[in-house]
């Protein structure tokens, strides 16, 4: 456990320095966090550690944003907020990763009432575009889906599109997600996935190298990536552009020797325009077509392994299970039903149809209408 005095000195060097500086972490190392705040404040080098003149700099320029700095208040923010500070050598502080080396951070500010560690035993990072296709949008909520279903936690970035339907996939499932954020965990970003990330600070864990209320800024996005594909067992990358994030999540899941798997796209689409050169150009990336390929890869060996191929088409609706099944089949063709009728017509109670419900509307199967839920045109059709 982190005594308080060390605790104190790395919520200060998370607001002095960027993440997982290579050169503060060897002081760390050196010194200590309490002896690399000293150095920091006195701006003199613990003794016995040399450093480039570059890092004299670096050293002169934390001095500064320190002195700024409020990391008391972070502190106080923290018990106000239901924010925790994990360090290295805490019971929560999950020891993947250590894997960075010289990168590692140098503490995480938590908010939500999952366990990170215990999470981390078994998880899966789910990455993609921002701009994802429909397609993609899908993919990622049911594999969100189906990993939470069957105990497998997922872990995304927070982001529009992709991330955010892979976190949303595993929140109707009722299982465990986490959000790795470029900001403080109190700074809703983007907007847009306010109430997502309220609901996940409720149910599950948003994470950050960055003390609370500090502002998202570029370069932090890429950064956090590596903590994305460090804390899990292996990373899927659903979409990705030519220049993706979800490209830099990839190579640090190679650096990592984690396993790394890429769903297949349309040849045609520049969202899988990442993916398919991926699979084509790095021979360590895995096809994956489901959860069960997924798990396959990172699961227990003879434990965990994907079923045989059907011997007949699978649609999107054969992955479901046997009560969420139920209740779309409770929908009418044409039409809508509210909760209560479809509890009724499928024989479940009313708690469990509106969990199937949300399943079911991150899966692209229903969507709301104004006196309940409806079909969506693509579940209409016989292919899906």
């Amino acid at each position: 456990m982190t005594g308080t005095g060390e605790r104190e000195a790395r919520a200060a060097l998370c607001a002095a320095a960027e993440p997982g500086d290579a050169f503060l972490n060897r002081i760390i190392d050196h010194a200590g966090a309490s002896g690399a705040l000293a150095a920091i404040r006195s701006g003199r080098l613990p003794v016995g550690l040399e450093a480039g003149e570059g890092e004299v700099r670096r050293l002169e320029q934390w001095g500064i944003r320190l002195r700024a700095s409020a990391p008391e208040e972070d502190l106080a923010v923290c018990e106000e907020m239901d924010v925790r500070l994990v360090c290295p050598g805490d019971p929560e502080w999950p020891t993947t990763l250590d894997d960075l080396g010289a990168a590692r951070p140098y503490a995480l500010w938590l908010r939500g009432p999952r366990d990170l560690r215990h999470g981390c035993l078994r998880s899966v990072a789910v990455v993609g575009s921002r701009v994802a296709s429909a397609y993609g949008l899908r993919v990622a909520a049911e594999l969100g889906a189906e990993l939470a279903e069957r105990g497998w936690t997922v872990i995304s970035g927070g982001a529009l599109g992709v991330d955010a339907a892979a976190h949303r996939g595993a929140l109707a499932a009722d299982g465990p997600t986490v959000a790795v954020f470029a900001n403080g965990v109190d700074v809703p970003y983007p907007a847009a996935n306010g109430g997502l990330f309220a609901e996940m600070a409720r149910r599950a864990l948003l994470i950050s190298e960055s003390p609370p209320g500090a502002p998202p800024q570029r370069l932090r996005f890429l950064v956090r990536n590596r903590v994305i594909a460090a804390l899990s067992r292996g990373t899927v990358i659903v979409e990705a552009e030519r220049r993706s994030g979800a490209l830099n999540t990839a190579s640090w899941a190679r650096r990592l020797g984690r396993s790394l798997m890429v769903v297949p796209g349309q040849v045609d689409s520049r969202s899988s325009v990442g993916c398919l050169r991926l699979l084509r150009e790095d021979p360590d990336a895995i096809l994956v077509t489901g959860s069960g390929d997924v798990i396959e890869v990172v699961g227990r060996i003879g434990a965990d392994l994907a079923p045989p191929p059907p011997s007949s088409p699978v649609l999107p609706r054969d992955r479901l299970d046997p009560a969420t099944r139920a209740v779309l089949e409770s929908l009418p063709a044409r039409g809508s039903a509210g909760p209560a009728q479809l509890a009724a017509k499928a024989g479940l109670d009313l708690a469990t149809v509106n969990g199937k419900l949300g399943l079911l509307s991150a899966g692209g199967f229903i969507e709301r209408a104004a006196d309940g839920w409806r079909l969506t045109r693509a579940a209409r059709s016989r292919d899906y």
